[in-house]
């Protein structure tokens, strides 16, 4: 094991979904640890101009790709030239994701289960669960030809517990936005992916872990805040830098007897 144990250095790692508000801070995170991140995501342009942010102020750099995980062509591609550049591929973080936000009800979702569309349904799918198993397949085999590597899925506290739709209840009694059952269908099946694969791929070496967030600060209203708050025993939701360390152990060699295991940092949302 290296003297740092959370050093990168060296190691070359993908984040996918990058440039939404987690996956900016798991970039970052990475990159502080030594990393040189693909910063991949629909995006093409905006991810060269964040990776060309993060490039000037870490020194291994990054690099941007423009990433559709639902096509298996866009990633091989990806794959492919990764390989070409840099000759190996260390850390997979599949954090690309759908994910119907209290702050934000357009597009249909938000609404009773009864009356959840199909199509929201399936794209959940193809994004959260098809888009993480390609990503592991086409890149997590590379690993395993090298006989080292780690794959950290994010999932989500409600991969583990079911959703409290009391939580998006206004205080008059009023609800008008309930969280879908496509979510937390498709994270509770990352997090058995996450098993599949760890048992997998032990013996070749690639880890195979999630990490599941709690409810992060971004925007909504101040009575939504407080009934989380009032929910979770650290009494706070998170904040968007509060998942770095906990990635960055998962990435690195500190985690280096770890596979198949849910991390869940929630501020003990799960332990009630």
């Amino acid at each position: 094991m290296p003297m740092n144990p959370f050093s990168l250095e060296g190691r070359v790692a993908v984040v996918t979904g990058a440039l939404g508000l987690l996956g900016r801070q798991h970039c970052h995170a990475l990159a502080d640890a030594g990393a040189h991140v693909v910063v991949a995501d629909l995006d093409a342009e905006g991810c060269r101009a964040f990776a060309a942010d993060l490039g000037r102020d870490h020194g291994p750099g990054a690099s941007g790709y423009g990433l559709d995980v639902t096509d298996s062509g866009s990633v091989a591609a990806l794959r492919t030239d990764l390989l070409s550049r840099h000759g190996h591929v260390d850390v997979l973080v599949n954090n690309a994701a759908v994910n119907e936000k209290v702050e934000d009800k357009a597009g249909g979702a938000g609404v009773p289960f009864e009356d959840f569309p199909l199509a929201l349904w399936e794209s959940a799918l193809r994004v959260n669960l098809t888009g993480a198993f390609l990503c592991c397949q086409q890149l997590g085999r590379e690993m395993a030809r090298r006989g080292s590597g780690s794959i950290v899925n994010i999932a989500s506290t409600y991969g583990v517990v079911a959703p409290d739709q009391g939580l998006y209840r206004d205080p008059d009694g009023v609800q008008s936005f309930w969280k879908s059952a496509a979510y937390p269908a498709t994270k509770g099946g990352l997090i058995a992916l996450t098993r599949y694969l760890a048992a997998y791929w032990g013996k070749a070496g690639v880890r195979v872990n999630a990490l599941s967030p709690g409810g992060v600060r971004n925007g909504q209203g101040e009575a939504f805040i407080t009934r989380y708050a009032t929910r979770t025993p650290l009494g706070r939701m998170a904040e968007p830098g509060d998942y770095a360390g906990a990635l960055v152990f998962l990435a690195s060699d500190s985690s280096s007897y770890m596979t198949g295991a849910n991390l869940l940092v929630d501020g003990g949302f799960t332990a009630w």
